[in-house]
């Protein structure tokens, strides 16, 4: 069996319950996982990390989740990853605000792990030519 990586995900989350348990989804798909819990710190990994997919708080600490999708989405040449933006915020305004700047979905939570890992699997289909099904 093998224990190649089958993408990226960096997840910006300030709740550390939703961060571990999203490590562990992650990681026991294979899929190579980055964490950080400010938007400062969110941008500083997806530059050096490359991640695939974004899960991205709207709510970060130094730096907003809507701000961390602008910058990225600012890079216009290279590595473009898709975004998912998970969030207590789901007002049609905010939803509208992260299609404006780039976001690829926008999950209110409390949200569906099923689910998620779903539309994750799918994002990095696209994204990741490396990616491959567990079978």
């Amino acid at each position: 069996m093998t224990t190649t990586a089958r993408g990226r995900v960096l997840i910006a989350e300030d709740e550390p319950p939703i961060v571990t348990s999203l490590e562990f989804l992650l990681k026991s798909r294979r899929i190579d996982t980055r964490a950080a819990g400010d938007g400062e710190t969110a941008l500083a990994l997806a530059e050096a990390f490359k991640p695939h997919v974004v899960l991205l708080d709207v709510m970060l600490p130094k730096v907003s989740g809507f701000e961390v999708c602008r910058v990225i989405r600012a890079k216009k040449k290279g590595w473009q990853p898709r975004i998912i933006f998970l969030t207590a915020r789901g007002l049609e305004a905010d939803i509208a605000r992260g299609r404006e700047i780039g976001a690829d979905l926008h999950i209110g939570k409390p949200f569906s792990t099923k689910d998620l890992m779903t539309d994750i699997e799918r994002l990095l289909r696209d994204a990741s030519p490396d990616w491959t099904p567990i079978t």
